[in-house]
């Protein structure tokens, strides 16, 4: 079911900017593309819910789920772009083998750093799992399936959101009782040393725009790396990397990988051969999103 339907997807999508094609464009397609907008008539989205304000700035999410009354398993999802640019809905498209296997799906937005440096994004997005979490009856969240993923910086964001404590400082911003806690992460390509790539061989533009000028950037950048906080009581954490990515080095990959093994923390690495920071082909993401549901459904993750 999950191949036949990322055949169909991904012959048929098509943007226009950030933006699908419109309601009456998709009508005029094929009928693959009248499967996938049959598909969206059977969801329900909330847009632009509002889970924090800061700094006079208004953050984020929208929800897609089914219209199923019970709680479903929820994939929490974070944007790529260095932390430094694109919108939330640029990997919208993305997002849909999720609902496919069953999960509700909240895409949230945070703070670039045009809006505030580092470690800005880290905190909002700890504080929209705070969200998701007291709002769990409300949008039949399962709480006790409740997965983190993104791309890139959303990758890196997804495992600080999964795998930080209320001791690393972060959740001053968000308010209520409930610990902050995921059933697993999935990381794609994400940063796992924010310090490796501010100097050195591996320094990259983006992580210096998101750092800026601040004295104490590298204390930050080690603050923010989550190869910093592995220890033996993290969820499943899933990870998938192309060994020639030129923007994300695949050795953060590797080294958490191992890192998490010495941990004894059930994890997965799965290495694209000469894939490079996203763009992977159908073939490729099919296998990828294959094993992600294999994975989900080896930790109990899917509903029946």
């Amino acid at each position: 079911m999950l191949k036949k339907y990322l055949s169909e997807a991904s012959s048929q999508a098509v943007f226009i900017g950030y933006n699908f094609l419109p309601i009456n464009a998709w009508k005029k397609l094929s009928n693959p593309a009248a499967e996938i907008l049959a598909f969206f008539q059977n969801y329900q989205i909330h847009k632009n819910i509002k889970y924090l304000t800061i700094n006079n700035y208004d953050l984020q999410l929208d929800i897609y789920q089914s219209l199923t009354p019970k709680p479903q398993p929820t994939v929490i999802f974070f944007h790529g772009g260095g932390w430094v640019d694109r919108p939330r809905e640029v990997e919208l498209f993305f997002l849909l083998p999720y609902l496919k296997m069953g999960f509700s799906v909240v895409n949230v937005g945070y703070r670039l750093a045009a809006q505030s440096l580092a470690p800005a994004a880290v905190a909002d997005c700890r504080c929209a799992l705070n969200w998701v979490m007291r709002n769990a009856q409300q949008y039949n969240f399962d709480l006790e399936k409740i997965i983190v993923s993104g791309f890139s910086a959303g990758g890196h964001l997804a495992m600080t959101t999964g795998m930080l404590s209320p001791a690393a400082g972060f959740d001053s911003y968000c308010s209520g009782d409930k610990e902050l806690k995921v059933a697993a992460i999935v990381n794609w390509y994400g940063i796992t040393d924010v310090k490796d790539l501010l100097e050195g061989a591996n320094v990259q533009g983006y992580a210096l725009e998101w750092m800026g000028n601040q004295s104490d950037r590298l204390e930050i950048a080690e603050r923010v790396s989550p190869i910093n906080y592995v220890h033996s009581q993290l969820p499943p954490i899933f990870t998938v990397h192309g060994d020639a990515d030129l923007s994300v080095p695949y050795n953060h990959a590797v080294k958490f990988h191992e890192a998490l093994d010495r941990a004894n923390v059930p994890n997965q690495l799965l290495t694209i051969p000469g894939g490079g920071h996203g763009g992977f082909s159908y073939s490729e993401n099919l296998k990828i999103y294959e094993n992600i549901e294999d994975f989900f459904i080896k930790y109990g993750l899917c509903n029946e």
